[in-house]
């Protein structure tokens, strides 16, 4: 009988064993085809692990073949080592209450339908060409041929939660060939912050290894520019002399941005790829600018134009953060931020032209609200002689954003305040204008560097007779009547808009690393502002005057519009964890670069 029992025992014992083990596996399979199907992308047709050039057999791309004529024999490699431990940049948001969470998603939702309704007048107009034309429903290719606003566009497509069109796109992405273009010439600059920033950024979302293998082809051909004398690379390419063995030879008037704001992409690919020629390409410009820093016409700053021939970075007299200028100081601390705190002389870089632009670049603008309001203005040195020109540009815009990113980085919160008032003269520039836009450039009245910024009207006035431009018998009103000019504005030196995102990636910035919820709602006049002067029938359209209470429409639609303006002002309205700022860096053309932490390196991802 106890034998029996124990059988019976020993078999329920079994069974129920069984029945768990099946369980088990029952459940882990559940989870493993729910991740299958609802985590990884219809269009990841290869595995996302990480990948080098050999795996995609890039000998056959012609520009793997091509012989170097000045070949590297000792390259520089990315840092090595755990990354540091940066401090946080984003706040730390609380649960919002239903009020607010209606309130946000429902201003999310009115940008979303702004980018769907561009992305289907590209679509439907100028599929796989580089922009659409919003009134005439053509198009037009002027960057490389490669259909920019599809590339650019990756990963906001992704972002926004667009994932058929997105594979889709990605779909289309395979088929274009980047050893070649139908260009004579390219902007390597443009080149690499559109195509490779978003081919790299598009992979760093979604993990589907067709971009990256695309973004390697692509940085094999952007490499070749850089086979002159002295490595300096060729800002305007001839690809097809370099395809054909022609010799190669930097410039002797480079515009400084264009060759110092390629290091967030290369050493991404780098990173990416475990090659380090590319960031071996873009870290001798780097060691140029940091050596020469201190040497310029006004330290700390460096000219607008540079001589990369003689590798003169210094000779110039004319400094801007604005255009020919901005991204050079941008990729400063994200650099940094990028190598995980690895690269420490980017800091120091970014540190020091931050002392020199508080003291000779922000002004104080008055306004008649007495807002404290700080603009990056132009400076240009003429035997020793400071002299401040006044602009307000909105390329200039980004500068609040990257002066907050960087108090939170570098520890100035001191320089949070700075960072608040630049972006504020931004914000004060679109809500002067009758359109609620921003011109591309401006000027405004500048305060004393020191002591009382009160409005007064008469300042004003000869600021504007100042600046002039009409019959010394003109009075100032008849200046301002004629002109349209706002109170405190005494020139708009050129008034289009041409859908520009600078001031709307500040304002996200600020949302992002404050979480003053004020931002939002400035962020959301903006928003309204432009999408009632701009929306066509087919997309959205530059504007040729706002100054104007309706501005005439152009046919052109850049693809920074849907790459980055409607991306800032999506992700402004999204919940903060989406693309969160403690785990991306985002280049000069918006796209979302993942960055280390002092947990993970960039190749155990």
């Amino acid at each position: 009988m106890l034998s029996i029992l124990s059988l019976r025992e020993h078999a329920g014992i079994t069974t129920l064993l069984r029945r768990r083990t099946t369980f088990i596996i029952l459940a882990f399979s559940i989870v493993f085809i729910y991740y299958t199907i609802f985590s990884i992308p219809r269009a990841r047709v290869l595995a996302s692990f990480r990948i080098n050039a050999d795996s995609f057999k890039l000998s056959k791309s012609p520009w793997a073949q091509r012989k170097q004529h000045f070949p590297v024999t000792s390259f520089q490699k990315l840092p090595s080592g755990q990354p540091l431990s940066l401090p946080k940049v984003q706040h730390d948001f609380p649960p919002e209450t239903s009020a607010a969470r209606e309130l946000r998603e429902s201003r999310l939702a009115a940008v979303k339908d702004g980018f769907a309704h561009a992305w289907q007048g590209y679509k439907k107009h100028a599929w796989l060409k580089d922009e659409v034309r919003p009134l005439s429903g053509t198009f037009r290719d002027s960057f490389g041929h490669w259909a920019a606003t599809l590339v650019d566009s990756l990963d906001s497509l992704w972002i926004m939660g667009f994932r058929e069109e997105f594979d889709d796109a990605v779909a289309a992405v395979a088929e274009i060939d980047f050893d070649t273009s139908t260009a004579d010439t390219l902007s390597l600059f443009e080149t690499t912050i559109r195509y490779l920033g978003g081919l790299l950024s598009a992979y760093d979302l979604s993990q589907n290894a067709v971009l990256l293998q695309k973004a390697l082809h692509l940085g094999e051909m952007l490499y070749t520019a850089f086979d002159t004398p002295n490595r300096m690379p060729v800002p305007y390419w001839d690809w097809k002399n370099a395809r054909d063995d022609g010799s190669q030879e930097p410039s002797a008037h480079a515009v400084s941005a264009d060759v110092g704001s390629l290091t967030l992409e290369f050493t991404r690919l780098s990173q990416l790829s475990g090659d380090p020629k590319y960031f071996d390409a873009v870290q001798r410009i780097s060691d140029i600018f940091s050596k020469q820093q201190n040497e310029t016409a006004l330290p700390g700053l460096w000219p607008v134009f540079v001589n990369c021939v003689n590798e003169d970075f210094n000779y110039g007299n004319q400094f801007s953060l604005g255009a020919l200028a901005d991204s050079l100081y941008e990729y400063l601390p994200k650099m940094y931020i990028l190598s995980g705190g690895l690269l420490p002389d980017y800091g120091r870089m970014y540190e020091a032209f931050v002392q020199a632009a508080k003291k000779h670049v922000f002004f104080r603008a008055m306004n008649p609200e007495n807002r404290k309001l700080l603009i990056p203005g132009n400076v240009n040195v003429w035997g020793g002689q400071i002299d401040l020109d006044p602009a307000a540009q909105h390329l200039g815009c980004f500068v609040g954003g990257m002066i907050g990113i960087g108090a939170k980085v570098f520890g100035g919160e001191q320089d949070l305040e700075i960072a608040k008032q630049l972006t504020e003269g931004c914000i004060w520039a679109y809500e002067s204008l009758p359109s609620g836009i921003m011109p591309e450039i401006m000027h405004a009245t500048p305060c004393p560097a020191t002591g009382d910024c009160a409005w007064d009207s008469r300042v004003w006035h000869q600021a504007v007779l100042a600046r002039g431009g009409l019959s010394a018998n003109i009075t100032a009103q008849e200046i301002i009547s004629r002109r349209n000019l706002p109170p405190g504005i005494t020139q708009i030196s050129d008034s289009k808009y041409i859908l520009r995102p600078e001031a709307i990636e500040s304002v996200f910035i600020m949302y992002r690393i404050t979480g003053d919820t004020r931002w939002q709602d400035k962020a959301w006049k903006m928003f309204k502002a432009i999408e009632n002067a701009t929306r066509t029938d087919i997309a959205h359209a530059a504007l040729q005057d706002v100054s104007l209470k309706k501005p005439v429409q152009v046919d052109s639609m850049e693809s920074f519009w849907t790459a980055e303006t409607l991306k800032y002002f999506y992700l402004v309205f999204s919940e903060p964890e989406l693309v969160s700022l403690d785990e991306f860096v985002f280049n000069t053309e918006a796209h979302p670069f993942l960055r280390p932490t002092a947990r993970k390196r960039w190749w155990s991802r």
